[in-house]
């Protein structure tokens, strides 16, 4: 009988907390949306009124390309030399050495380029822009702007998001080039394998709508990315150490996320293009 009273009176304390977790997950969630839905309608709000602050958005711009070009380009590299020798001898083991460059590209165009632009940008340009919100909003130069009636979202938030699309747009083109070129590189140098047979079924089984794809996952994952690194540096909360866990919980919240849209992403495209060379 005291085992049994000890167990309950050990399972009812946590009953609680697991339910306040439970409510503080829902509002977080339910928080983020609506901060996702005044982003969108800033966004084209600022467009349709052509008051778009484009120095800010430029200055972004050169900001995000300067701190995530080198980080990217130093990832894919070795990605790219990995992806190319196993599988490359996976299909000298089963006989299908030549069709090695059509499965590089299904992987490097359609999941490895995207994916490592997302990373970079949300571990390093996420970071970045939720640091410098963060410090913004704990030194209340937000509310200040608030009370002077300026708009934070467009101000601040648009030229971000405009920013961090399109450098993510431009560098998952720049991380194609060079995973496909260190794969072609590995395939002939190393494996010993025919560049034009690479090249060949490179274009024989993809084809443009795989690079349109892979460019929206890219634009698709740096919004994801910059709505919660501004989202996070909007609400910083405890001063200066606030702003090194809103900093932590963009990486991991903006991780998440990108590989849930990237899932979806993937499921969804062969709905509505057909595979090349399958038939």
């Amino acid at each position: 009988m005291s085992t049994e009273l000890g167990t309950t009176g050990d399972a009812t304390p946590a009953s609680p907390a697991r339910t306040n977790m439970f409510s503080n997950l829902l509002s977080e969630v339910g928080l983020l949306f609506t901060f996702t839905v005044r982003v969108c309608v800033a966004v084209i709000t600022t467009l349709r009124r052509k008051r778009l602050a484009w120095r800010e958005a430029l200055d972004q711009m050169w900001f995000l390309a300067h701190v995530t070009s080198v980080a990217s380009a130093l990832v894919m590299i070795p990605l790219g030399v990995g992806v190319a020798l196993q599988i490359g001898a996976l299909a000298d083991q089963i006989g299908a050495g030549a069709y090695s460059g059509a499965v590089v590209a299904f992987l490097i165009i359609g999941q490895a380029g995207p994916l490592v632009c997302a990373l970079i940008i949300a571990g390093v340009g996420g970071s970045a822009i939720c640091a410098d919100l963060g410090a913004r909003t704990i030194r209340e130069e937000i509310d200040a702007l608030e009370v002077l009636g300026l708009p934070v979202l467009e101000r601040l938030v648009v030229p971000r998001m405009i920013a961090i699309a399109v450098v993510c747009l431009l560098l998952n083109s720049i991380v194609l080039v060079i995973g496909l070129g260190a794969s072609l590189f590995v395939h002939v140098l190393i494996l010993d394998g025919n560049a034009q047979s690479f090249l060949r079924n490179l274009v024989q089984f993809s084809q443009p709508s795989d690079f349109v794809v892979s460019g929206i996952k890219a634009v698709a994952f740096a919004l994801i990315s910059g709505i919660v690194a501004c989202y996070k540096g909007l609400t910083v909360k405890r001063g200066a150490q606030g702003v090194g866990d809103a900093v932590n919980e963009t990486v991991v919240l903006s991780f998440v996320l990108v590989f849930v849209a990237n899932l979806a992403i993937t499921q969804f495209y062969p709905l509505f293009v057909s595979a090349k060379g399958a038939y």
